[in-house]
C-alpha cells in the first residue's frame, strides 16, 4: 500500500510514501529535494483540494493509530500492531527524546537520533509535519518557558496587555484569547464597516465585553445556557460598577474604555434552521420572570409576548448612570425617561415598595423598559436581534462547539445580512456526521431533513466526495489536543505522563473483573498521576461499580506499568496525526465558504502551547484579498 504526495505549496517534487507493509523507503523525485512545512502564503483553491486528498491518502494508512483508544493499549495490544521496524527504535525512548525527534520540526541537522530508524517511520514524521497548517503565529511576541505567552512574563495570572478591568473572572488562557480575537474582529469591523458583532455561544460573555467596552462595538451576544447569561450581565454591572468608582475618584486611565455594554440573549442557535430562523429565533419574549429585574416588576411592554415556543430571553446592555459617550437611553425612538433607560432611582419610582433587586449597590443604570434595540411598534418578542437584522452583521465564535461553528458559517452564506464572519472551532469530536449524527455528550438536536440532510462535516462538496474522508470520533477527539503542551510535558518529564498508562493497567483490571464493562469513565479521579498506582486502582475500580478491595496480581501490573514509556510513545504517534485532522476539517469548511463564492483566510492567532485550538477562520463577502492578509499582523 502506498500513498502518493504530489507537489504543492511547499514540497518540491513528487513524494512516494510506503507503507510499513510494502517496505521502508521513500522515494522522490529529486535526490535532493525536502520536505518542508506548507508555505506561509495562502493556498490556492485547487491547492487546498490537493492537500484534502493527500491528508485522506495518510489517514487511509495510518489512521488506526489515530482512531485507537490509549486505554486500550493493554487490552487491544496497541504496540503489537506497529511495524516491528518502529516497535525497536520507539521502546523505552526517553520522553524528552521523544519531543526532539518526533514531536517538534526542528531542522533535520539539529535532531539527533540515537539509532538508525527506519526509513517508513522517518517518511511518517515528515509527512505528518508537513501536511498540517501551522499553528505558529507570525509576528507575535515569544514564548517563556513554561509555554505561557510574553503577556504573562511578569505576572503568570495576569495579561500585561489587558486593561485590568477586562482581566477579573477570567483566565490567563481567556485572557490571551479575547485580547487576540477582539483585534481580529476590530479590524474587521473597520475592513468591512459593520459594528454590529454577534457573538455566538458567548459563554460568561467575556468576549463580548471586551468588544463592547473595550472596542466600543455594538455587541449582541447569544448563549444557550441562560446561567452563563445571568453571569454576564452580573459581570457588565460589575464592570460599569468600577468605572463609576474611577470616575468618582476622577482617577486617569490609560486604557480607553467605551461606556455601551452588550446585548445578552438566551437562546439556541439551530445549525439546522434557515438564515430567516436564524434573525427571527423563537421564544417567548422578555423573560421577566428570569430577568435581573424581576423582583422589580415588568414593564408594560416587557411584558409583550408572542405564541412561539422556545427558551429565549434577553438581557438588555448594561450602561452607567449619566451622560457619558455611548450610553443608551432610548426607549421608543426619541423618548427617554422611564420607559427607556432609567437610573435605579426612577426604577423603583415606577415600581414604589418593590425591592432593589441589586442591593446597596444598584448604583448603575439598569433597563426597565425594552432593549434599545427592539421596536416596541414591532413584535419584538419574535426576534432577539431586533433592527441588527435590518443591516449589517458580523458574526464571531470564540471555540463555538461542535456544530455551532458549523452554523455560523452556514448562516454566513446564506444570510444577506451577515457581511463577515470569525470562528474559532473546537470540540470535533461533537461535530454531526453521517456515520454519528448524534456523537456521545452531544444534546439530541432535530435530525436532518429527510430530502437535504445536513451535518457538521464534511461541510463541503468536495470533501465529501473524497473516498476515505469519514473521520470517526475519536479521530475528532484527538484532534482537540495540543501537540505543542505534550511536547512540553515530554521535555520536562512530567509525572503527568505515567496517568495513560495507569488508565491502561485500570481497563485491563476492569475487563478481567467484568468484560461487558469497556472503556467507562473514570476522571473524577484527581490528580491521579500523584497517587501510587494501588490507591488509583482501587478508586478506579470503585468509580465503574467493582469491588475496590480486590486484590491485584502484583506481577501482572509492574509488567505492565513498565511499559510506561511504550504508552506515551504510542500516545506522540497518534498526537502527530492529529493535527492532520484538525487541517482536514478546516480545509473542510474553507473548501465550502469558497464552493459558495467567499474569500477566506485561515490564521493562526493564539500561542499554541497556550491555546490549543488556536487557528481562526475569517470570510467575508467583499474583495478583501489584500484586506484580509493584515488581519495576522504584528501584535
Amino acid at each position: 500500500m502506498r500513498v502518493h504526495l504530489w507537489r504543492h505549496a511547499g514540497l518540491g517534487g513528487r513524494l512516494r510514501l510506503r507503507g510499513p507493509a510494502a517496505g521502508e523507503t521513500i522515494e522522490s523525485g529529486s535526490p535532493h529535494t525536502a520536505m518542508t512545512v506548507l508555505s506561509s502564503q495562502p493556498l490556492s483553491l485547487e491547492e487546498q483540494k490537493q492537500l484534502a486528498v493527500n491528508i485522506t491518502h495518510v489517514l487511509s494508512l495510518y489512521g488506526s493509530i489515530v482512531d485507537s483508544y490509549i486505554v486500550e493499549f493493554f487490552t487491544d495490544n496497541l504496540w503489537g500492531k506497529l511495524p516491528y521496524s518502529w516497535q525497536a527504535v520507539l521502546t523505552d525512548l526517553p520522553s524528552p527524546q521523544l519531543a526532539a525527534v518526533l514531536l517538534e520540526k526542528g531542522k533535520p541537522e539539529e535532531v539527533c537520533y540515537s539509532v538508525v530508524w527506519p526509513l517508513s517511520l522517518l517518511a511518517f514524521k515528515a509527512t505528518a509535519h508537513t501536511l498540517a497548517f501551522s499553528r505558529t503565529p507570525r509576528g507575535r511576541g515569544g514564548m517563556s518557558a513554561t509555554g505561557r505567552p510574553e503577556e504573562f512574563r511578569e505576572n503568570r495570572c495576569q495579561s500585561a496587555k489587558l486593561n485590568p478591568l477586562f482581566r477579573k473572572h477570567v483566565k490567563p488562557k481567556k485572557q490571551h484569547e479575547i485580547r487576540q480575537l477582539g483585534k481580529v474582529v476590530k479590524k474587521l469591523s473597520e475592513i468591512t464597516r459593520c459594528d454590529q458583532v454577534v457573538d455566538i455561544g458567548s459563554g460568561q460573555g467575556h468576549l463580548s465585553r471586551f468588544l463592547a467596552f473595550g472596542l466600543g462595538l455594538s455587541v449582541t451576544a447569544i448563549e444557550g445556557d441562560g446561567r452563563l447569561v445571568d453571569m454576564a450581565t452580573k459581570f457588565d454591572r460589575e464592570l460599569v460598577w468600577a468605572l463609576e468608582k474611577k470616575q468618582a475618584r476622577r482617577a486617569k486611565d490609560p486604557w480607553e474604555i467605551s461606556l455601551r455594554g452588550p446585548s445578552h440573549v438566551a437562546g439556541w442557535v439551530d445549525p439546522q434552521a434557515p438564515w430567516q430562523e436564524f434573525l427571527l429565533l423563537p421564544q417567548r419574549g422578555i423573560d421577566t420572570a428570569q430577568s435581573p429585574m424581576a423582583e422589580s416588576g415588568p414593564s408594560p411592554e416587557a411584558g409583550a409576548t408572542c405564541d412561539l415556543p422556545g427558551p429565549w430571553k434577553s438581557i438588555p446592555p448594561t450602561a452607567p448612570c449619566g451622560g457619558g459617550r455611548d450610553v443608551v437611553e432610548m426607549g421608543k425612538a426619541g423618548e427617554k425617561g422611564p420607559r427607556g433607560w432609567g437610573c435605579m432611582a426612577a426604577a423603583r419610582e415606577e415600581h414604589r415598595g418593590s425591592p432593589d433587586p441589586f442591593g446597596s449597590r444598584g448604583r448603575g443604570c439598569v433597563p426597565n423598559g425594552p432593549h434599545p434595540l427592539y421596536r416596541p411598534s414591532r413584535p419584538m418578542a419574535v426576534n432577539p436581534l431586533g433592527p441588527l437584522a435590518e443591516g449589517r452583521l458580523l458574526l464571531t465564535g470564540l471555540h463555538a462547539c461542535g456544530d455551532l461553528s458549523v452554523a455560523l458559517l452556514r448562516h454566513f452564506t446564506r444570510c444577506p445580512h451577515v457581511v463577515a464572519v470569525t470562528s474559532v472551532a473546537c470540540c470535533y469530536m461533537k461535530l454531526t456526521t453521517q456515520e454519528e449524527p448524534t456523537p456521545p455528550g452531544l444534546a439530541a438536536l432535530p435530525p436532518p431533513s429527510a430530502d437535504r440532510p445536513e451535518y457538521g462535516y464534511p461541510l463541503s462538496a468536495w470533501v465529501a466526495g473524497l473516498p476515505g474522508h469519514a473521520l470517526s470520533y475519536k479521530a475528532r477527539e484527538a484532534a482537540c489536543h495540543a501537540i505543542e503542551d505534550y511536547a512540553l510535558r515530554l521535555r520536562s518529564k512530567s509525572p503527568i505522563l505515567r496517568t495513560h498508562c495507569y488508565r491502561a493497567t485500570l481497563e485491563m483490571l476492569i475487563r478481567a473483573a467484568d468484560p461487558a464493562k469497556r472503556r467507562l469513565g473514570v476522571q473524577t479521579i484527581n490528580k491521579a498521576h500523584q497517587l501510587a498506582f494501588e490507591e488509583y486502582a482501587r478508586l478506579g475500580l470503585q468509580c465503574v461499580g467493582l469491588d475496590p478491595a480486590a486484590p491485584l496480581d502484583r506481577a501482572c501490573v509492574d509488567a505492565m506499568l513498565a511499559q510506561q514509556q511504550n504508552v506515551v510513545a504510542f500516545f506522540s504517534l497518534a498526537l502527530l496525526l492529529a493535527p492532520l485532522v484538525e487541517t482536514l476539517i478546516l480545509l473542510d469548511r474553507m473548501i465550502y465558504l469558497q464552493e459558495q463564492g467567499f474569500q477566506c483566510q485561515l490564521i493562526p492567532l493564539f500561542n499554541p502551547s497556550f491555546s490549543p485550538r488556536n487557528l481562526v477562520l475569517v470570510a467575508a463577502k467583499a474583495g478583501l484579498d489584500s484586506a484580509l492578509s493584515t488581519l495576522a499582523g504584528e501584535d
